[in-house]
């Protein structure tokens, strides 16, 4: 018999205080209005108050049918519950807002997916992932109010948040609107630099995948990086456009704030007014990403247009090199001591970098990024702070482990054979990305070459 808690976990239980609710979700999917499209296999059990005030709603995903379900089982696999679970903690242990995770129970059922929609469905273990957030209200539930002209309810769904997640904004009114937009703006700049500088894709930016307060939401076909390729996504929906690609989350970033607005402008007199929220992401996001690049490169800002010509000539030679971001970053910062004590050695060292993070060969295609090496070489001598003191900062900004892709799967394959250790030792070490972890060396290595196109390891969709 399970206890109580572990119940309500699992969908098995409803306590008194408890009032269960599902909502309709829909938005724009790959670029196309797509109406309203289900509720998500999401079933939110009711908020809780935190020792510290705060609020947040539980949800159970793949708990079963609601009258929103869209003729489906309304379940889901461990596969896709166990990447939600781990994701979700390893972007909140790397500082990345995120959704959370509070639980993942296997509930001994078979589920039906067709993993790749390619005609072999087949039965797979069932799972259930409690996640936890303010609030799990996102875009597409302001574009289905608009859409479906229910002006009332698409004013009173802003007034709720504006109230609820947004009260320093004072009482809702229409310049509390569009002050509300520009924030959400900003935190989804905030949210999106992140990303690109920890190397996640998230593999599927529908606008009913982005949450109204600047959290990662909803961990789908998403990947991390390896070697750095600005046209990479893991999802095998996305193949031919290439949509949610890895260097084109920022746009995407800006075309969903579109897609908002053009959903909120019946609440404001002059819509032209939303624009400022617009100009505010992109400002927001240059100047994060640019933070962003400076704490992980040890530099402090100095002469701001030099700063900025370093940081932005930064992706493009990390692409011609095609190297593990995550191992190119950690090891640089092991090398800064060094650096600045022989500078005659630098080429040896970069090159020994090189060796460390790239899949390739050493070739021409690393001539850009040896250049760049250079380039912060001369940069960093500028810094005041000792190099302990530079490395220090370096380490606690360059995680060691992500949630590799590899990982993962191997993670899932364990778990569905009955083995949870991997799944245990994993989630550990994902908890301390910045610390070294000796006795876990493996889980920071480079992509292995059976990895390459394995599927779930190279290749997902959005079968869950």
């Amino acid at each position: 018999k399970l206890v109580p808690a572990v119940a309500a976990l699992a969908g098995n239980l409803v306590t008194s205080s408890m009032k269960p609710f599902a909502a309709r979700y829909g938005g724009h999917q790959f670029g196309n209005w797509a109406g309203q499209l289900g509720d998500g296999r999401a079933i939110s059990l009711g908020q809780v108050a935190a020792v510290d005030g705060s609020r947040w709603e539980i949800q159970l995903k793949g708990a079963g049918p609601t009258p929103y379900s869209r003729r489906g089982d309304g379940r889901a696999v461990l596969r896709s519950s166990l990447r939600e679970f781990l994701c979700s903690e390893a972007m909140h242990y790397l500082g990345v807002p995120t959704t959370r995770a509070l639980s993942l129970v296997e509930t001994g059922d078979a589920v039906v997916r067709d993993m790749f929609y390619d005609g072999h469905a087949a039965p797979e273990p069932g799972a259930i992932v409690a996640r936890v957030a303010p609030t799990f209200i996102r875009f597409g539930n302001f574009q289905l109010l608009a859409a479906s002209g229910e002006m009332d309810n698409l004013q009173a769904l802003a007034d709720y948040v504006i109230r609820h997640h947004y009260p320093e904004l004072g009482p809702p009114s229409p310049d509390a609107y569009v002050q509300w937009f520009k924030e959400v703006a900003r935190r989804t700049a905030v949210m999106v630099a992140h990303w690109m500088t920890v190397g996640f894709v998230h593999g599927v930016l529908n606008t009913d995948n982005m949450s109204i307060l600047g959290l990662t939401i909803d961990y789908g076909p998403y990947g991390w990086l390896e070697p750095y390729d600005p046209d990479w996504t893991p999802n095998t929906t996305d193949f031919g456009g290439r949509r949610y690609a890895f260097g084109q989350q920022p746009r995407i970033g800006m075309w969903n704030l579109v897609a908002l607005a053009q959903a909120l402008a019946p609440l404001v007199p002059d819509a032209q007014a939303l624009r400022a929220g617009l100009d505010d992401y992109a400002v927001t996001l240059v100047a994060t990403q640019h933070a962003l690049w400076l704490r992980k490169l040890g530099l402090t800002p100095l002469v701001e247009a030099d700063d900025q010509a370093l940081t932005e000539d930064l992706p493009a030679a990390l692409a011609e090199a095609g190297v593990d971001m995550t191992i190119f970053f950690r090891q640089l910062s092991h090398l800064v001591p060094a650096l600045l004590a022989n500078a005659s050695h630098a080429d040896e060292l970069f090159r020994g970098l090189l060796a460390e993070a790239a899949y390739a060969d050493a070739g021409p295609a690393d001539q850009a990024l040896l250049a760049w090496l250079h380039r912060y070489a001369q940069r960093l001598r500028y810094e005041p702070a000792t190099p302990a003191v530079i490395q220090e900062g370096m380490l606690a900004a360059n995680p060691k482990y992500v949630l590799r892709n590899y990982l993962a799967q191997q993670a899932i394959e364990a778990a569905e054979g009955g083995n949870l250790t991997p799944l245990h030792t994993l989630f550990e070490v994902l908890k301390t990305p910045f610390a070294e972890h000796p006795a876990h060396e493996e889980l920071a290595a480079k992509r292995p070459e059976w990895a390459r196109d394995k599927p779930g390891s190279a290749t997902l969709s959005c079968s869950s």
